[in-house]
């Protein structure tokens, strides 16, 4: 917007957990987390302080081993579509909390507009340990979509992807969200259980059946040609219960 000619960058780097980096005209040049920078001063610390009580993540753009060249404040944007989809797994009886490798102010400004619980400043280990504790008592979805996220994906009962996400996370996810909408979530998970208790309505749709014709034909109440023909239909009986699944949205 400001027409400014940017300079090619080579060698682009992810650091996990702590930022990027690159070299543009032979210099290696960093974006990382202020915790990650040793050569920060006083006042350089104060003002990223001030950024994150504002509830920002702040990056710094420096050289290795010298004074930063500019901090950046970020804020992430919260989806239009974030609230109502949390409220729809709230109404399925799922607790949410945010696992972030921001700052806790910036962490804390961002959960408590959507209401839901966080744990901040977590690098991608970090995230793993808190899925593992959770993962003691319950069972644990995961949703991400980057670098960071894919080791507590792996970890988790089950891990789902958003469809924007980058090729490592899409790759360790159990399950990814085509449309990257997060009102998908809840929608997956209940077609999930619908399919799940079909499963479980055919088998004993199936079995019981079987059972009862096996028994009849025994004590030869029923003849053999009826068992067979009971048990076709036993086959078009689970198959239109299924069919109903096509009703879900």
């Amino acid at each position: 917007g400001q027409g400014l000619a940017l300079a090619a960058a080579q060698g682009l780097r992810a650091l996990p957990g702590m930022g990027v980096e690159g070299r543009i005209d032979g210099a290696l040049w960093q974006l990382l987390a202020p915790s990650r920078v040793a050569s920060l001063d006083d006042a350089t610390r104060g003002r990223v302080a001030a950024l994150e009580l504002q509830g920002k993540t702040v990056v710094v753009l420096g050289q290795p081993d010298a004074a930063p060249a500019a901090l950046l404040a970020l804020r992430d944007q919260i989806r239009p579509e974030a609230a109502a989809a949390l409220q729809e797994l709230n109404q399925l009886g799922l607790q949410s909390i945010m696992l972030t490798g921001d700052n806790p102010r910036a962490a804390e400004a961002i959960a408590g507009e959507l209401g839901m619980g966080w744990r901040a400043g977590l690098l991608p280990e970090g995230k793993v340990d808190e899925i593992a504790k959770l993962g003691l008592s319950q069972k644990v979805a995961m949703i991400g979509d980057g670098i960071n996220d894919a080791p507590a994906m792996k970890r988790a009962s089950i891990g789902i992807a958003m469809g924007g996400g980058t090729d490592v996370a899409l790759e360790t996810a159990d399950a990814a969200l085509t449309h990257n909408q997060l009102g998908g979530v809840a929608a997956m998970i209940r077609l999930s259980r619908a399919a799940l208790a079909n499963i479980h309505q055919n088998i004993a749709l199936a079995l019981g059946l079987k059972a009862i014709f096996l028994v009849t034909s025994l004590l030869g109440i029923t003849g053999l040609w009826i068992a067979v023909l009971a048990d076709t239909g036993a086959t078009a009986l689970v198959t239109a219960n299924a069919l109903r699944l096509l009703r879900k949205r």
